[in-house]
């Protein structure tokens, strides 16, 4: 008589192995892809949120000169800003038109691209000067 051979059908074999291991690595796939994608948005929104200031800096600096120094013709600059540790241009086109001879209009827009993609805000106010006759 042979002596009793003990096994052990409680463990994984080694193909029930491999198949957690993949699905467990598509998860995880899965995962750092969404980590990624939330990535890409938050630094999107941070872009956006300088050029919002940006054209709002620009807007109060032209808002605080006198109405006669209002310049009525298109000016472009570009102006770096840091965000997130990087160097951003962002091109700054500020446009005036004359609507009366007492109000100019006043256009502020900000540029700038990520990934090859363009992305702008604009902003734009009446500015008037008022006759104390």
């Amino acid at each position: 008589m042979e002596p009793p051979v003990y096994t052990n059908k409680r463990g994984f074999t080694l193909i029930e192995l491999l198949v957690a291991v993949i699905i467990l690595s598509v998860g995880l796939l899965a995962l750092l892809q969404t980590v990624n994608l939330a990535l890409m948005h938050n630094s999107n929104n941070m872009l956006r949120n300088e050029a919002i200031q940006l054209a709002d800096e620009q807007m109060a600096l032209q808002m605080s000169r006198p109405f006669a120094s209002v310049s009525t013709n298109t000016k472009i600059q570009v102006i770096p800003k840091q965000v997130n540790l990087v160097l951003k241009n962002y091109s700054v086109v500020m446009q005036g038109t004359s609507v009366s001879a007492n109000t100019t209009r006043v256009a502020v827009t900000v540029k700038w691209k990520v990934k090859g993609q363009p992305y702008s805000h604009a902003i734009t106010s009446m500015l008037s000067q008022f006759n104390n006759n």
